[in-house]
């Protein structure tokens, strides 16, 4: 079978190239999908890089998120039929023509859902879900998230809508504004406006913003803190800009702000099988019914891995690049 290889850590579209290995067999609890589609997310891309918080050991596989149909059953899984579609959100190396999983962590995909959505439904999506959860808010409470025009971002304010939250969604163009609001997303404003400050408490009404993501770091976390009201989270999503939060002192004494960070594999690892399984009802329900969007930037067949990052790091992009296998 052929899959995406490094054997150093650099840029994707410089150190990516398709390679023979021998097809896996699928042990004990474990099942062998042939991949469909997979995306192209940017935790891929850093552990491609070398900076993510997990580090493979070179030369390395990629990729973690697919689409796949079961080609083999491994000893005692009797849930999953060969021929089946599932998805699989946490399978490191899945830039491959088969991968092996384990059964348990799979997500049968319905019939109603295309290929398309259920190749994206469980990193992004599952991570925006369990973020609002994590997060712990009430139906009319207002949040504030930078890096609104992000697919983490659009699914927030998509998700926070269905649930009668309140999202605030900070851009740094004046465009992104309007790229959101011809998606259906309002309450998005523009770091860049001299009065974004004003605008922000004109939107609100005054209400106090009761929690904020950051998903770029920088100067840009300190603007998240410092429209969050007193006794608010500001939680650390990503660091698409800088690995460093500047965010002023007087912010976090004086409104006596909470600082915590959000890593979606662990939170979902220790989140017990009923709300886990009650999040992904609502996330393929969201998804089907179209409350919940998930476009798709372009498809590429896997040979072509270099120009699919090219997209994929493309500003404004709307959607995600995916891999075809």
């Amino acid at each position: 079978m052929h899959a995406l290889i490094h054997h150093t850590f650099g840029e994707a579209e410089d150190v990516l190239a398709l390679e023979e290995r021998p097809v896996p067999q699928p042990g004990p609890g474990q099942v062998r999908l042939r991949v469909a589609l997979s995306p192209i997310h940017n935790h891929d891309l850093w552990t491609v890089r070398g900076t993510y918080g997990f580090k493979p050991e070179l030369p390395a596989a990629s990729g973690t998120e697919a689409l796949g149909v079961v080609d083999a059953l491994g000893d005692g899984v009797e849930h999953l039929v060969v021929g089946q579609r599932v998805a699989t959100g946490g399978t490191f190396g899945a830039w491959a023509e088969y991968i092996v999983a384990n059964a348990a962590g799979l997500i049968p995909v319905p019939d109603g859902l295309s290929d398309e959505s259920a190749a994206q439904l469980v990193s992004m999506p599952f991570s925006t879900i369990s973020l609002l959860q994590f997060l712990d808010v009430n139906e009319g409470d207002w949040i504030v998230q930078n890096a609104a025009n992000g697919a983490v971002g659009r699914m927030l304010a998509q998700l926070g809508a269905a649930r009668g939250v309140n999202v605030l969604g900070l851009v740094r163009r004046s465009a992104g504004v309007e790229e959101l609001r011809a998606q259906g997303i309002e309450n998005v404003i523009a770091t860049d406006q001299s009065d974004w400050r004003e605008q922000a408490a004109a939107l609100t009404g005054g209400a106090a913003i009761v929690a904020g993501v950051d998903s770029v770091g920088g100067s840009s976390a300190g603007d998240v803190l410092s429209l969050i009201g007193e006794g608010g989270t500001l939680v650390a999503f990503g660091a698409m800009n800088s690995p460093v939060m500047e965010i002023a002192s007087s912010d976090v004494i004086f409104k006596q702000a909470t600082v915590k960070g959000f890593w979606g594999s662990k939170v979902i690892q220790t989140m017990d099988a009923s709300t886990r399984g009650a999040l992904f009802t609502e996330l393929i329900q969201r998804v089907t019914d179209g409350t919940l969007t998930l476009p798709v930037a372009g498809t590429f067949d896997a040979a072509d891995i270099a120009d699919a990052v090219r997209l994929s790091k493309t500003p404004g992009r709307v959607g995600k690049a995916l891999l075809r296998f």
